[in-house]
Order: C-alpha cells, then structure tokens, then sequence
C-alpha cells in the first residue's frame, strides 16, 4: 500500500514483468577472398536462420586473415566485399551487428591475456593448425599456431554462449571453453563457457569431391559468380568415379554433385534424379546442368546485390563503423574486469 497526497491509503498493484534475455552469439567472417556457396550452405544460411533466437554478433576477422601471406593492397577491398557478401545473403545489419575486428583493439588485448592461460602442447595437438601448416609450409608463423587462442578472444570478448560452427571448428570451440574454465578458476567467475552449434550443413566438400570446398585449394564457386563460369566449373566437378560411361548406372550416395542437389533442388528433382542416376537413365551432364540452372536461380539476387553494395560501398562503411562502435563498448566493459580480476588495473 502506498499513500496518496490526501493521507489515505491507496492500493497499489505489483506488476511482476518478466523479460527474456536472449543468448549472445559470436562468429567470424575471413575476408580471404570471394564467399563462396561452402560458406553460404555450412555458415550463412544457419546464421540467417538464428537472428530472431540470439543476440547476434558477426565480425570480419581480418587478423585471422593476416596469419597467411596476402596482399595489403587489396584487404580493404576483401573486407568490403566479405561484408558485402554476407549482408546481401541475408546478414541483416538491422537485426545483428557486423564489424572489423580489428577496429576493437580489445581482442588482441584479451588474447594475450588468454596466451598466459593456455598449455602449448595443447595448441600443438590442433588439427586445423596441423593442417594449415602443411597448406603453408613457408609460413609456419606464431600467429597461425596462436590462432584458436585469438578466436577465443574474439568470443569471450563479448561473453558469447553460441558459437555457430563446421564440424572443422569443433575442436577450437571446446578449446574456448576449457581457457574460459581455466580464468574463472584463477581469477574469479567472468565468462560463460562457450557452446557450439552445428549447422545443417556442416561440411560442405568442393568440385573435386575429395576435400572441403576452399579459395586455397580451387575447388569453389562463388556467391558472385557468372552464370556462365557456375556452369563452366560444374561442367567439371567430379561425380561417381566408378561411373566411366553414359550408360553406367551411377550412385548418387558416392557423388558429391548429388549432395549439393540437396541443398539447391526440390525434393521431386532430387526423388527424380536419385531414381535415374542408379537406372542410367540420366547421365552425368544432365545432373550437372539441372543443378547448375537451380544454383544460378538461387544465387543471383545475392549476386545482384552484393555488387551493388560493393559498387557503392559508403553503406557497407557505415555498418561496419556502426557495429566497431557498439562492439567497442562492449569490449571496454569486458576488459574493465578482466583487468580488475586480475589485478592489473
């Protein structure tokens, strides 16, 4: 009961408001050339289809990007058109925020924090820099060995719970959790552990049908194709390799053409194709067109778009400044007490 200016006592009704707050969720974007449709099917898409269930952050990890020799003359450029990119595949910059990385000095800071927590033997057992290192032999640097370490800044940073990944990206997310443990053991409960969360397409191989589908390795096409050279790359895209002739009845399990059907094609197509693949009523070139004609179908507003966005990047400019900005922020509260915690400042 509360008084009223008379003296009399006026009832007053409590009203318990409940508010939902949604999960942080934190990826990275490599602006190391053209988005490609493996980066639309096993990320984008599944970004796009979380942003009204997370609170989305999506950053253009340009110094993930500098741990492999490139050219400084055109990164701005690639970031533009990575950002370009995504936002035209559906990256709504009204319900996320997208930002360079290294606009937020914070990371770098957090990640040589984090290098004082983390075993090097652990680092050492990394498939990806195992993999990489062999892709790289000639630059075997620091930075590629410290790289889960610097996405682990990257997604403590900004106390990220859902971490969107490929089944590649496996292993650095259970690192991130196991160094988020490590500090709230030594210094004090701050950050969330970090959990990963597939997507539908969690690997997506290239044309050549052996390994997944990579701007280093040629296997690729991109979200701004021609619609000629889609055509012209899937004209070679390899299928069932034990289908030599026209005639040869053919596996669609085994082909990795077939695969990407299922992302691209109705389900009658693929019911259809399936059927007259293993009968040799259809040849391979058939599936490949049929394919080719789909993806174009599906790939060309994106294609429209992002070359707009890219032909006039002063809206691309603005969004990226806009989420440094908010990003920042939030960046400066989280070192606040990551210093505080642990006595430095």
């Amino acid at each position: 009961m509360i008084k009223c200016m008379n003296g009399r006592l006026k009832p007053f009704r409590y009203v318990l408001q409940i508010t939902t707050m949604k999960k942080r969720l934190f990826s990275g974007i490599q602006p190391s050339g053209e988005v490609h449709i493996g980066n639309y099917l096993g990320a984008i898409k599944n970004w796009i289809s979380l942003l009204d269930d997370y609170d989305c952050i999506f950053s253009i990890v340009d110094y993930h990007a500098i741990t492999i020799e490139y050219d400084p003359g055109i990164m701005q450029e690639r970031i533009i058109n990575a950002a370009a990119t995504n936002i035209a595949a559906g990256l709504d910059p009204d319900r996320c925020i997208i930002f360079v990385q290294s606009q937020v000095p914070e990371h770098t800071e957090l990640a040589w924090i984090l290098n004082s927590l983390t075993p090097m033997g652990i680092l050492e057992r990394m498939t990806q820099f195992k993999d990489k290192a062999q892709q790289n032999e000639k630059n075997i640097n620091v930075g590629l060995f410290d790289y889960p370490v610097l996405q682990t800044a990257d997604i403590l940073l900004y106390k990220g719970c859902t971490v969107p990944i490929g089944e590649d990206q496996v292993q650095h997310v259970e690192l991130s959790r196991e160094i988020a443990r490590k500090f709230n053991a030594r210094y004090g409960d701050l950050f969330p552990e970090p959990q990963h969360l597939l997507s539908n397409a969690p690997r997506i191989m290239g044309l050549d049908g052996k390994n997944k589908m990579s701007k280093s390795m040629n296997n690729y096409i991109s979200l701004i194709e021609e619609p000629e050279a889609i055509w012209k790359k899937l004209s070679r895209a390899v299928t069932d390799e034990n289908r030599k002739r026209r005639d040869d009845p053919g596996n669609p399990d085994i082909c990795n053409v077939y695969t990407l059907h299922k992302y691209f094609s109705t389900d009658s197509e693929l019911d259809r194709i399936n059927k007259e693949c293993r009968s040799a009523e259809i040849g391979c070139v058939d599936c490949k067109r049929i394919l080719s004609d789909n993806m174009i179908k599906e790939l060309a507003p994106i294609r429209e778009k992002s070359l707009e966005l890219i032909n006039n990047p002063a809206n691309v400019i603005d969004t990226l400044n806009t989420g440094a900005e908010k990003c920042k922020k939030i960046a400066e509260e989280t070192m606040k007490e990551v210093r505080s915690l642990m006595g430095l400042r």
